[in-house]
C-alpha cells in the first residue's frame, strides 16, 4: 500500500510540475506577444536550467532573442531544439526567419523549404520565404509564397501589401492596386499603403487619383519627406510645377540630407528656366552623394544654358569617370564642344557616343565631322 501511494504521490508531483512549466511557457508566449522580450528571455532561461530538454522553450526563447534582435543567439536556440526533432517546422521557420535578417536569404529557403515540408499549411513559412525571395530577386517565386499565405489565411492588411509590392516590381501596377485596395479596405489608417497605391497609380498615368492617395497619405502622416516627393513628381506630370515645387521644398526641410530630391527639385528649376537655383540644387545633391552620374550630367545641362561650358564639359568629364559607358554623356559633352569650336575633340566623343550605340551621336558625325 505504502509502495503504491508513494507511486500515485510521485505521478501528482509529475503532473503538477509539467503543469508548472506549461503555465510558464504560457505567461512566455503573452509577454513575447506584448513585445517584453527581455522578461520572457529570462523567464525562459529559468525554464530550461530546470528543463534542458525542453524544445517549446528553446523556440520560444529564441523567438525572444529575435525581439531583441539577437539574430545569432535567436539561431542557437533553434538549433539547439531541432537538435532533438529536426522536423520541428516552427523552429526551421523562426531560424529562416533569423537568417533574412541576418542577410542570408539562400539559408533562409532551405529552412523554409523544410518547414513548408513538414507542415504544408504554415501560412508564416510561406510569407517568410516570400520576404527570402524578394530579396534574391526571384520576384516570380515570392509572388507564389505571398499568393500562397493569402490561401491558406487569414487575409490581413500585410499580406495584400507584400503581394502589392512584388506585383507592382513585376510592372503589373493595376492588379497591385487592387491588392493596395483590399489592403486599405482592412485597415484605413495605415499612411504607407495609401502611398504605395498612390505609386502605382502614378505608374498607370491616373496622376489625378495617384495625387488623392499621396493627399490621404500625408493627411495621416505629414512627417514623411517621401510622401511630399511622390507627389511632386505627380504634380509635375500634371504640369502644377508650383505646386510640385512647394511639395519639393516640404520634403527636403523634413529631411535635408536626401540627394535625390535635390537632384529633382534641380530638374524642376532648370524646366522653369531657374538654371542658377538648378546648378545650385544639383551641387548640393553632388555634396550629399558624388558618386551619382546623373546629378553631374544634370549640373551640366544648367551650365551649358547659361553658357559655361567650361563647366560643363567638367561635369560631363566627371560623369565618364564615374560610369564610362553612357553614349549620352558622351553624345552631351560633344555638342558642348562643339558649341566651344573645339570639333576634333568633339568628334572624339561623338565616335565614342556611336561606339555605344547612339544613333544621334552617327548623324552629329556626318554634319560636324568632315
Amino acid at each position: 500500500m505504502k509502495h503504491l501511494l508513494f507511486f500515485i504521490l510521485s505521478a501528482i508531483a509529475s503532473h503538477t510540475w509539467a503543469q508548472n512549466i506549461d503555465q510558464q511557457l504560457d505567461a512566455a508566449r503573452r509577454k513575447i506577444a506584448s513585445l517584453n522580450f527581455i522578461e520572457a528571455k529570462a523567464d525562459l532561461t529559468k525554464v530550461l536550467e530546470g528543463s534542458p530538454k525542453n524544445k517549446p522553450a528553446y523556440i520560444l526563447r529564441g523567438r525572444a532573442k529575435m525581439g531583441l534582435r539577437d539574430f545569432y543567439g535567436a539561431i542557437g536556440d533553434f538549433n539547439f531544439a531541432l537538435d532533438m526533432d529536426s522536423t520541428l517546422a516552427e523552429a526551421l521557420n523562426f531560424r529562416g526567419e533569423a537568417k533574412v535578417n541576418l542577410g542570408d536569404d539562400e539559408g533562409a529557403i532551405v529552412d523554409l523549404d523544410k518547414a513548408i515540408r513538414f507542415s504544408p499549411k504554415y501560412t508564416e513559412a510561406y510569407t517568410n520565404r516570400g520576404f527570402a525571395k524578394y530579396n534574391i530577386e526571384d520576384l516570380q517565386g515570392a509572388y507564389f509564397d505571398f499568393s500562397k499565405a493569402l490561401e491558406l489565411g487569414p487575409a490581413d492588411d500585410d499580406k495584400y501589401f507584400n503581394r502589392g509590392i512584388v506585383k507592382s516590381e513585376l510592372g503589373e501596377y493595376v492588379s497591385a492596386i487592387d491588392d493596395y485596395t483590399k489592403a486599405i479596405e482592412i485597415d484605413k489608417n495605415d499612411a504607407n499603403l495609401y502611398n504605395y497605391r498612390g505609386v502605382a497609380f502614378y505608374n498607370t498615368g491616373n496622376f489625378d487619383q495617384a495625387i488623392a492617395d499621396y493627399d490621404q497619405a500625408i493627411k495621416i502622416d505629414a512627417k514623411d519627406p517621401l510622401k511630399y516627393e511622390n507627389r511632386a513628381l505627380a504634380k509635375t506630370a500634371k504640369e502644377d510645377l508650383k505646386g510640385a515645387m512647394d511639395d519639393y521644398n516640404k520634403s527636403l526641410e523634413l529631411d535635408s540630407d536626401d540627394s535625390e530630391t535635390f537632384n529633382l527639385r534641380g530638374v524642376l528649376k532648370h524646366t522653369l528656366q531657374d538654371y542658377d537655383g538648378a546648378i545650385a540644387d544639383y551641387t548640393k545633391a553632388i555634396e550629399l552623394d558624388g558618386d551619382n552620374p546623373t546629378y553631374y550630367d544634370n549640373r551640366a545641362l544648367s551650365k551649358t544654358q547659361k553658357e559655361d561650358y567650361v563647366g560643363a564639359v567638367e561635369d560631363y568629364s566627371a560623369s565618364i569617370d564615374i560610369y564610362p559607358n553612357d553614349a549620352e554623356t558622351y553624345y552631351q559633352r560633344a555638342l558642348v564642344k562643339i558649341a566651344m569650336s573645339n570639333n576634333y575633340d568633339g568628334c572624339l566623343d561623338f565616335k565614342r557616343a556611336e561606339e555605344l550605340g547612339s544613333a544621334e551621336a552617327k548623324a552629329a558625325i556626318k554634319k560636324n565631322c568632315k
